[in-house]
């Protein structure tokens, strides 16, 4: 059992209020081999919601609110579930601050690109669970 962004899976719930549907992920989810999660919700965030990137190790939204302890609450719900199902391996949301995995925004709202890991990446990184992005798959 793997988990998976649930923005992947069709679920509305990015920042946006949209979803970013990938069909191998959806697939994976109707044949019961994924559950969706979204750490960003399970950190207590609305859809929609002010985007937020992260600039060094805050996660800092566009109005300049600092939100690290919403996804850090997020992160660590995400690894319960993930702990709870089994999963061994996350298929999450590339660039995303919370899911993203090997690339995120750098901080600037400028759409520019950098290393680094979301949130919840991180999180589950640390506790074993090794993380992909949809485009690895």
């Amino acid at each position: 059992m793997d988990i998976a962004s649930a923005c992947l899976c069709g679920i509305n719930c990015k920042y946006s209020g949209g979803n970013n549907f990938n069909p191998g992920v959806y697939k994976k989810m109707i044949e019961g081999k994924v559950i969706p999660v979204c750490p960003e919700v399970l950190g207590g965030l609305p859809t929609p919601r002010i985007p937020a990137e992260i600039t060094g190790d805050r996660v800092i939204n566009k109005s300049g609110k600092d939100i690290t302890d919403d996804f850090l609450r997020g992160a660590f719900k995400t690894l319960e579930i993930a702990k709870a199902v089994g999963a061994d391996r996350a298929v999450f949301k590339q660039r995303s601050p919370s899911c993203g995995c090997g690339q995120i925004y750098d901080g600037s709202f400028s759409g520019k690109v950098v290393e680094g890991d979301g949130i919840a990446t991180r999180i589950l990184k640390q506790h074993g669970i090794r993380v992909i992005s949809e485009e690895d798959l």
